[in-house]
């Protein structure tokens, strides 16, 4: 018994060699950056207990620039399984501590295997990045073992969900497989993305840039939009993928969980009655609206601080979880431009890919005009949009609480992009432009003839707002489905999404489309 027994304590010296990463001293450095480990992380994420190890003891096999004598049990990555609120998932935490979590070859294949499991077993992925990137001594195997794991997120797009957690640097072609997966969070003052480095920018442009100015949480969260969501600390960011992952199901099979509440789904708010602004050209804010009328006042938003003019998050109705896509009029007079027309889409294709119905709040004016805008191919952007709408075949329904105007009307799930089930409020006003723009159009001749013109101009502009500017219009033709008082909002989308839940509606067979990227 006694050599049975020495291996068993062998196995145990060496799990804890493997536990211990990059050493004590690395873990300490690790540390002072305010940065937790990879396993500190995973035991954060996951529930208490839950997680199941993969390839603790793989090594690299590189003998280049004498890697042969540096060895470490795990090389770089931790992998494995567990669950969140009791739901599986699969997870990578590079681990900074081993030379500098760089990918290796064998590193990339241990991400790999957790990459297909899940795809097999149907389960979310997802992966913790703190790396400085492929490892040089390693060559050209380790940009094949990042091809490796960029193909992987490829086939899973759209079948399980896929998060990033963007908790060090990532950088070259690393900030790829970030790029591909559906959300991406990055943690303030400790991490950044960007394809070539500060220096690499200095040699080539000659201009100076510290990594915060060129790939930091900030950058990537307000101007470029790569990340959907930023934490002050880790804790909160690994807080905020939990809370994500309970709006969402485990593949494209199922349906999202369903999340219980006492808030009734009959509950008026009367201010909802008075929320739009005598004046069409004051705001309001969209975010109370949404709140009002979402169980518990809970909104967990996507790319809150990227293209502000649009709102996308998720909520629950009843205990259903949905998606919401809002215009908002307090900024930008919630005007439609190329970023705001790319966020929408990207998150109504992820709503439609993974079964969760949309619901979309309109009050929007229109597309933002300029040279900015066409020479940045706002045509191409607003089609996105359009054609993510279009495509989606989930539950959409579309309240339209102010201003639905031209081709910004069609483009916000109209009833002709398949819209289920369109209301609109008594303040809706529905139609190809607005009064001004349409009088000035419509009665150029007799205003320009006019002794008063702008007298004249000001009866034709209130007489196409009666005639236009309401929400009977459209519904006459079918349009809009009901026109519902403000205050009961709540009540009808909840029935429109309990009406739909058994929709069926399939695209024509085809390889795939050819969205207007």
């Amino acid at each position: 018994m006694g050599h049975q027994l020495e291996k068993v304590k062998e196995l145990i010296v060496l799990r804890e060699q493997a536990r211990l990463g990059g050493g004590a001293a690395a873990i300490e450095k690790q540390h002072q950056r305010s940065k937790y480990t990879a396993r500190e992380r995973i035991v954060m994420l996951l529930d208490e207990g839950s997680f199941e190890e993969m390839d603790m003891f793989v090594e690299h096999r590189c003998t280049n620039f004498g890697q042969e004598k540096k060895k470490f049990l795990g090389d770089g990555v931790v992998t494995g399984c567990g669950t969140i609120d009791g739901r599986l998932v699969y997870i990578f935490a590079q681990d900074f501590t081993v030379f500098g979590g760089s990918l290796s070859e064998t590193m990339s294949q241990k991400i790999c295997k957790v990459m297909d499991l899940a795809m097999r077993m149907g389960a979310p992925c997802i992966g913790i990045n703190d790396s400085g990137g492929a490892r040089i001594q390693e060559g050209i195997n380790s940009l094949a073992g990042y091809s490796e794991i960029f193909q992987r997120n490829i086939l899973a797009s759209g079948v399980i969900p896929q998060i990033s957690g963007i908790f060090g640097p990532c950088a070259g072609g690393a900030v790829y497989s970030p790029a591909l997966t559906d959300f991406t969070l990055m943690t303030e003052g400790t991490s950044y993305m960007f394809l070539t480095g500060p220096k690499v920018v200095k040699t080539v442009t000659g201009e100076d840039v510290s990594q915060e100015d060129l790939g930091g949480a900030s950058v990537h969260s307000t101007k470029s939009g790569v990340t959907h969501l930023t934490a002050k600390t880790e804790e909160e960011g690994i807080a905020k993928i939990r809370t994500l992952l309970s709006y969402i199901p485990q593949n494209n099979l199922e349906e999202p969980p369903y999340k219980k509440t006492n808030d009734p789904v009959d509950r008026l708010d009367d201010a909802l009655n008075e929320i739009i602004p005598d004046s069409a050209n004051q705001s309001y804010d969209m975010y109370d609206v949404i709140n009002m009328i979402v169980d518990d006042n809970n909104f967990f938003e996507i790319q809150p601080d990227y293209a502000k003019n649009i709102i996308t998050g998720f909520a629950h109705f009843n205990g259903q979880s949905v998606g919401i896509v809002a215009n908002q009029p307090k900024y930008l007079a919630g005007v439609l431009d190329s970023n705001s027309s790319r966020k929408g889409a990207r998150f109504v294709r992820f709503c439609d890919a993974f079964n969760i119905p949309v619901v979309s709040l309109v009050d929007v004016p229109g597309f933002l005009p300029g040279t900015g805008q066409e020479y940045n191919g706002v045509i191409l952007h607003g089609a996105k949009l359009l054609y993510a709408y279009g495509e989606a075949t989930v539950p959409k329904v579309t309240v339209t609480l102010r201003k639905s105007y031209g081709g910004s009307h069609i483009v916000m799930s109209c009833k002709q992009l398949r819209g289920d089930i369109n209301y609109a409020w008594p303040t809706a006003e529905i139609a190809v432009m607005g009064g001004m723009g349409a009088a000035e159009v419509l009665y150029a001749k007799e205003i320009k003839e006019s002794a008063n013109p702008q007298i004249l101009l000001n009866e034709k502009v209130s007489e196409y707002n009666k005639l236009f500017a309401n929400p009977y219009n459209a519904a006459k033709y079918g349009y809009i489905d009901d026109v519902i008082e403000p205050r009961n909002t709540r009540f009808r989308v909840i029935r429109a999404l309990q009406q739909l839940r058994t929709k069926k509606q399939t695209n024509p067979a085809k390889k795939h489309g050819n969205i207007p990227l």
